[in-house]
């Protein structure tokens, strides 16, 4: 069995590190019902950092396809006046939000998602005001605990407990939990920072793509945008670490400037249904063209979930020589795999790239091209022929990667 010390570890490191809770703040804690012995831990690390309250939200795959079943689009698409006020309470609290995620990466299939679609579309432009007020003054951390179905995903063939401990082992060597975590952290970025300060120096305006599987994709950067990696700060001064692992430099580019043809080097998953080996063609910065052998219709629904989702909302550089990448697992959860290879996100981008944005509204930081959607969804197109080229400003071609790895 997993030490208890070293998961005691892991759940510090994510009070402390991941989202960095500050004393009396409010601390709200997602999770599947996989490892409630571990939630106990974080809740209890988070009120040793002085956390005022901690509340759980558990959540149950079973029952969304239940709901899917039984209930109509129009309750699927209601946000009750309750639900309104908790998302205003919120925006006036901003407590720390903790996702532990462990889903089984086909635990929605048979569920109707036609009508989970048309839910959350009905329900999103009720609910973005909310998450507007919060862009950039909150802080989040994703991190993962194994769920059996998803163990037995990542090592089929195994007895199930074997298969838990296996991937409890995997993560906790992914997420860097050594013998001093927080120390490994400063460490990991350190070295993510220094990256980032040489690729902004370059004042990139385009990245373009090439990789021996046909990939050849050229991108558009926004002039006022920078990388960003690892630990961030929030607009009300908190550093933070939104994702446990991470080994991204990532930047969000500029919408409608996106050219070419990538493929799929690992299958994503999508509302909980796999999507894979998959091609998605772009011109004048939209998705245009899709093809996939597994889940075509699924990523046709995926880029038309509004008017946002078929345009790109990050680019993230992930140099196959990363502890992810050299695990050679395959993770089947996008916080995992995302980390491994080099990847794009179809939706939503970051307002925090864009320098100074501190002092800009959301709408300024739209208006310089950084896309807005309710989704953001990343999927890798990293692979060991990949090569990346810089345009920079000054008419220079930088070489960035080659052969899948940092070219610096």
């Amino acid at each position: 069995m997993m030490k208890k010390t070293v998961l005691r570890e892991y759940a510090r490191l994510i009070v402390r590190c991941g989202v960095n809770v500050q004393k009396g703040q409010d601390v709200l804690v997602y999770a599947d019902l996989d490892q409630p012995e571990f939630v106990q831990m974080v809740v209890e690390e988070a009120y040793k950092a002085k956390a005022r309250q901690v509340t759980v939200e558990w959540e149950y795959q079973p029952l969304t396809k239940i709901h899917s079943r039984y209930q109509t689009v129009k309750t699927l698409g209601e946000v009750p006046k309750w639900v309104e006020e908790r998302q205003a309470y919120f925006c006036d609290t901003m407590p720390a939000r903790i996702h532990l995620v462990s889903e089984d990466p086909d635990g929605l299939k048979g569920a109707n998602m036609e009508k989970l679609a048309k839910g959350r579309q009905m329900r999103y432009p009720i609910l973005k005001p909310y998450v507007d007020r919060r862009e950039g003054s909150q802080q989040w951390c994703i991190a993962a605990v194994p769920g059996a179905a998803w163990a037995k995903k990542v090592f089929p063939g195994m007895r199930t407990s074997t298969a838990i401990e296996k991937l409890w082992e995997a993560i906790l060597f992914c997420s860097r939990v050594d013998e001093d975590p927080m120390a490994a952290w400063e460490k990991h970025n350190a070295d993510l920072h220094a990256r980032c300060d040489y690729l902004n120096s370059l004042h990139i305006r385009k990245l373009h793509y090439t990789a021996d599987n046909g990939t050849d994709f050229t991108v558009g950067m926004i002039p006022q945008a920078r990388f960003c990696a690892g630990a961030e700060k929030s607009k009300l001064g908190v550093v933070y670490n939104p994702n446990i692992p991470s080994e991204e430099c990532f930047i969000s580019p500029k919408r409608g400037e996106a050219e070419g043809i990538v493929y799929s080097t690992k299958p994503l998953c999508y509302e909980c249904q796999v999507i894979d080996h998959f091609s998605i063609r772009f011109h004048e910065g939209k998705a245009v063209e899709v093809h996939a052998e597994q889940g075509e219709e699924l990523l046709k629904t995926m880029i038309s979930m509004d008017e946002g989702a078929a345009y790109l909302g990050e680019c993230a550089l992930v140099p196959q020589k990363s502890p992810i990448s050299e695990s050679g697992l395959l993770f089947y959860n996008t916080l995992f795999d995302e980390n491994a290879a080099c990847h794009l996100a179809l939706g939503m981008g970051f307002v925090d790239t864009i320098e100074d944005y501190h002092n800009k509204t959301l709408e300024e930081c739209r208006e310089l091209g950084i896309n807005d959607s309710m989704n953001h969804e990343d999927f890798m197109i990293g692979c060991d022929s990949m090569n990346i080229d810089a345009l920079c400003e000054d008419g220079k071609v930088v070489p960035i990667f080659r052969n899948g790895n940092w070219a610096f």
